[in-house]
C-alpha cells in the first residue's frame, strides 16, 4: 500500500500472473473504510482485475470478474490480454470523477462517477452495503495480494493537476 494517498492520477506498470492466479490493484482505498467493513483491512477501493482469465474460476462468474476489469462493476471491452506468464501494461487514470483502465495500450472501459449507471452498477455489486463506497476521495493505492504469484514492474505514477 502506498503512504502517499492520490486523487487525480494516472498510473501505468507492466505485470504478469502465475497460471490460474488471482491479484489486482487497488486504488481511491480508504483506511477507514477498509477497517470499518469486513473482512478487516481488505483495501476496499476500486480494482483494476488481474487474473488468469482461463484458468482462474473467477472469470467464469462474470465477465467483470476478469483482467482489466473495475472489479464486480464494469466489464472490459476489445482487450487483448498477454498469455500467462507474459508481461501486460495496465494503465488507470483517474481525474476528478472519470475513470479509465486500459491493457496493453487500448482502453478496455471507463466510467463516471456520482451518476445513475454508477449508483445502479455499485447497487448491484458486492459493495452495495457499504456507504460511500463509490465517492471520489484521496485515496491509497494497493497491489492486491490473493496468496498467488504476481509480477510487477515499471510501476510509475503521475499526479494530474487540474
Amino acid at each position: 500500500m502506498t503512504i502517499q494517498t492520490f486523487e487525480n492520477f494516472e498510473l501505468s506498470l507492466e505485470w504478469k500472473i502465475s497460471p490460474a492466479g488471482n491479484s489486482g490493484i487497488k486504488y481511491n482505498v480508504s483506511e477507514e473504510m477498509s477497517t470499518s467493513y469486513p473482512p478487516p483491512n481488505a483495501a476496499l477501493g476500486f480494482e483494476y482485475q488481474i487474473l488468469d482469465d482461463e484458468g482462474h474460476p473467477d472469470a467464469q462468474v462474470g465477465d467483470n470478474h476478469t483482467a482489466a476489469a473495475l472489479y464486480d462493476l464494469i466489464a472490459p471491452k476489445g482487450k487483448s490480454l498477454k498469455p500467462v506468464g507474459e508481461f501486460n501494461t495496465a494503465r488507470i487514470i483517474f481525474q476528478e470523477n472519470h475513470g479509465e483502465h486500459w491493457l496493453n495500450g487500448v482502453k478496455v472501459l471507463e466510467y463516471d462517477l456520482e451518476t445513475p449507471q454508477m449508483d445502479e452498477l455499485t447497487a448491484s455489486s458486492k459493495y452495495k452495503e457499504i456507504s460511500d463506497f463509490a465517492k471520489k476521495r484521496n485515496g491509497h493505492i494497493v497491489l492486491q495480494d490473493h496468496t498467488d504469484t504476481v509480477w510487477f514492474r515499471n510501476i510509475k505514477i503521475r499526479f494530474i493537476q487540474l
